[in-house]
């Protein structure tokens, strides 16, 4: 989004002070969901991505429902691309227990599966988004624990994998070793970037999208955890340097 949208300008909320929202309870996660949004709408944004796919099966709906009149984008697992893709009608996908529990993305399976003849392998990587929010990218526990989740699917002739969780992207090159010393040619499937051009799509056709005179201020973040590991983050993963603020957001929207 920050690239193909440079006029915008971005607040990122990041609430590590709650991560992983993989293993916690649906009714935790859409409190969350709504806190946060009540924060960046007292910000005046103009659109909400939920840029985490727990979240988005959790509580996008109840987002929408509550505001409907603001553009709220959400993410979930590309089991359409990788259906069109994958040539052993096999495909694997890498996404947190609450995922692929959740009702919104047991219905998407259905539907792509029935459609497509694909087969659907679901592997529930508990600990891994944690270890990534750790900035542990390439630590011997990390890469061990990619194996174990990985190793599976490959057995099982997948030659797609999806990366259903946005922190995954982060540590392909270990799910690149994985398939490599199995001797398996892979392909990965991230929605990061349709997810960016949806949004686009949704402010230019709703005029809301700034004009390149807009002195946008870029990027601003938040956190309810470190600030100091949120902005090595942004400096480690991303080449960015944006101000970093820690807030605290209760479930009842009072924040401090």
């Amino acid at each position: 989004m920050h690239a193909l949208l440079p006029d915008e300008e971005l607040i990122y909320f990041a609430d590590s002070g709650f991560a992983p929202y993989g293993e916690k309870p649906e009714d935790v996660i859409v409190a969350r969901a709504l806190a946060i949004a009540e924060f960046l709408l007292r910000r005046e944004v103009k659109a909400i991505v939920v840029a985490c796919n727990t979240a988005t099966a959790a509580a996008i709906a109840g987002l929408r429902a509550r505001y409907p009149q603001l553009q709220v984008v959400g993410v979930e697992p590309g089991l359409k691309p990788a259906a069109a893709q994958t040539q052993t009608k096999v495909v694997g996908v890498l996404a947190t227990g609450s995922t692929l529990a959740s009702s919104k993305f047991l219905a998407l399976q259905e539907q792509i599966a029935t459609a497509s003849g694909v087969r659907f392998l679901l592997q529930a990587c508990t600990g891994l988004a944690d270890q990534i929010e750790k900035g542990e990218l390439n630590s011997r526990e990390t890469a061990s624990m990619v194996q174990r989740y990985v190793a599976p699917l490959l057995a099982q002739n997948a030659d797609t994998l999806v990366l259903g969780c946005t922190h995954y992207p982060f540590v392909q090159p270990l799910i690149e070793q994985a398939a490599a010393a199995a001797g398996t040619p892979i392909g990965l499937i991230d929605t990061g970037a349709a997810v960016a051009r949806q949004l686009q799509r949704l402010l230019l056709q709703n005029n809301l999208a700034a004009s390149s005179a807009h002195n946008a201020s870029q990027l601003t973040a938040y956190t309810t955890g470190s600030r100091t590991a949120l902005a090595t983050a942004f400096s480690n993963l991303l080449g960015l340097a944006p101000t970093v603020e820690q807030v605290s957001v209760a479930a009842g929207g009072t924040e401090k």
